[in-house]
């Protein structure tokens, strides 16, 4: 049997001829897609960001569409604490309040194909 489609992307992806299923691959993935919950996540690496910071900007995808309007002003921190980590590190792709749901968001701009391979954190799933 043939190789089904997203085992000849992650192969590609891998620099390998194949792979199987249940077969561990480190790929550098084409975008990492953020929404409101990641100024909890920076805030937990804050120190090698200073020291390491975005290592491609054209990577991580942020989107503001979870928690709109914010309901609290911890939730308003926290999407502060967003744009301020976009500005600082020069985050190309963000998309603020009102743009869209990041599932489509990330599609509707162009910024994934079929041949991308994206992760989608924190997981939703």
């Amino acid at each position: 049997m043939g190789a089904t489609f997203a085992e000849k992307v992650l192969a590609k992806k891998a620099g390998k001829q194949s792979v199987v299923p249940g077969q561990i691959v480190t790929i550098k993935p084409d975008r990492l897609l953020m929404h409101d919950n990641a100024a909890a996540i920076t805030s937990k690496i804050t120190h090698d960001l200073e020291k390491y910071g975005v290592a491609d900007p054209n990577v991580p995808v942020i989107v503001l569409d979870h928690v709109i309007p914010a309901s609290s002003e911890k939730t308003a921190i926290n999407h502060q604490k967003i744009r301020n980590f976009v500005k600082k590190f020069g985050v190309k792709n963000f998309f603020d309040i009102g743009t869209g749901i990041c599932h489509q968001v990330v599609f509707e701009k162009g910024l994934a194909t079929f041949t991308f391979v994206s992760l989608f954190f924190p997981p939703t799933a």
